[in-house]
């Protein structure tokens, strides 16, 4: 009996639980974000990812996060993002930082903030680990 008892308190039942990450669809972005996003791919960034931060921040909507494969790379996405904001949308950028050293530049729209990685920081800072409780943006498969 004591044998039965002891058997049974060891088995025991493995329950998982998925949770639905609800997502932000592109189309739903202003078009200033919509357009970083879109430089920083025609410069050959990758694995980019857009978080909206509206329900867990205050300091800014929406954050665009890619990686480039070295500084020059890391530059140019940034160059770019800026011409084209300001050329197109007469957005300018609010601040700029990293731009020098290029491993990290963070560029700060007040309502989003582009940060481009070179590759070995950004998994170093993972930003998508601190920011987890934010809702991901659907992006285009084209991006």
């Amino acid at each position: 009996m004591m044998e039965e008892t002891q058997e049974k308190t060891l088995q025991h039942e493995t329950v998982s639980i998925e949770i639905e990450q609800i997502s932000t669809p592109f189309a739903d972005l202003d078009a200033e974000v919509k357009l970083a996003i879109e430089c920083a791919a025609e410069k050959k960034a990758f694995n980019l990812i857009a978080l909206d931060l509206r329900e867990v921040a205050t300091f800014t909507e929406f954050f665009v996060i890619v990686s480039a494969s070295n500084q020059r790379q890391v530059q140019a996405i940034c160059d770019e993002i800026q011409e084209q904001l300001k050329s197109q949308l007469k957005s300018r950028v609010v601040r700029i930082e990293g731009y020098g050293s290029a491993e990290w530049v963070l560029l700060d729209y007040g309502d989003f903030i582009v940060h481009i990685f070179e590759q070995k920081a950004r998994e170093f800072y993972d930003l998508e680990r601190l920011w987890r409780d934010a809702r991901k943006v659907e992006l285009p498969e084209s991006f």
